[in-house]
């Protein structure tokens, strides 16, 4: 197997792109489609101070790497969701990435802020993924707003975008197709521009970069994983994949393309102000206060029981 560019050995096949790299010419075309994305939705530029979601797995900090690489203005976030040794080996992996190349890190703990995923999980009904997701979107939106960042790129790639569309689509969640795009403009004064990079880009690309690259991450899977809806769909879409290739990549863009602009034009409630904490809500409360006050309440109401 040669490789497409220069003819050397390839260690790479992507059916996709019906090519193949040697690692010299994988790792520039990655950041070439990357930056390719990023010109053509306009996500931002790199006069802009760039806040980078960074969770320990190998899209996020493939993606804080190759911003780098780009020439971006970053800084990492890090949110340790409270997920016993998970969460502390995510942290581990995040930290020594970041000292390694002398970037900047903010780490923020859940449970130090009052509430990690792990609680939302005991009392409450909910799955731990919407906890999970509740929290992480508001304190995105709350450190970005708060410490004057303009954008909030994020690691989700290829594969998670086609396995929410294919979820949206199965049950016309027309609201969360309206707002299903790699670019996402602030509809309030304390929301941020929101980013997706890497939504071009599969989960294999990521860890074929990481290993070129040497970027230690995490494998395992978060335990609260298990059993999640988004996994079979990625299992679908996989099958797909195989019998045509390319499959994945069609589906996102043309969506993007032909369905998700009739969709944004939808009207929209714009966002309120959660009477507890000032962030944007679309209810009294925002989502994140709501789960702290059921978390509160239960929590009070098992400690007066005594279980």
């Amino acid at each position: 197997m040669k490789c497409t560019r220069c003819g050397g050995h390839a260690e790479v096949k992507l059916r996709q792109h019906n090519a193949s790299f040697c690692r010299d010419c994988f790792v520039p075309f990655l950041h070439k489609q990357v930056e390719r994305s990023i010109e053509k939705q306009k996500m931002m530029t790199r006069e802009e101070a760039i806040l980078v979601g960074v969770s320990g797995g190998k899209d996020s900090l493939a993606l804080w790497d190759i911003l780098i690489a780009l020439g971006f203005e970053t800084t990492g976030l890090h949110l340790s969701l409270g997920i016993g040794e998970y969460s502390d080996h995510s942290t581990e992996k995040t930290v020594a990435f970041a000292e390694s190349r002398g970037l900047s890190l903010i780490t923020v703990s859940l449970r130090d802020e009052g509430l990690a995923v792990e609680d939302a999980v005991v009392f409450t009904n909910r799955p731990a993924c919407s906890a999970c997701g509740t929290l992480k979107r508001y304190y995105f939106d709350r450190l970005a707003h708060d410490r004057g960042f303009p954008v909030v790129a994020t690691g989700h790639n290829l594969d998670d975008e086609a396995a929410r569309l294919l979820g949206n689509v199965l049950h016309w969640q027309m609201e969360y197709l309206s707002r299903q795009h790699p670019v996402l403009q602030p509809t309030h004064e304390k929301f941020v521009r929101k980013v997706k990079p890497l939504y071009r880009t599969t989960e294999f690309e990521s860890a074929a970069y990481c290993f070129f690259r040497k970027i230690d991450y995490v494998i395992e899977e978060c335990p609260n994983s298990i059993g999640v809806t988004q996994l079979v769909h990625k299992e679908v879409l996989n099958q797909l994949e195989a019998a045509s290739p390319g499959s994945k990549l069609s589906f996102v863009q043309e969506f993007l393309k032909k369905a998700q602009p009739q969709l944004r034009a939808r009207d929209t409630e714009p966002p309120r102000t959660c009477e507890s904490c000032g962030m944007p809500s679309f209810a009294n409360l925002c989502s994140r206060c709501r789960l702290v006050r059921e978390v509160e309440s239960k929590r009070a109401r098992r400690a007066a029981s005594g279980t």
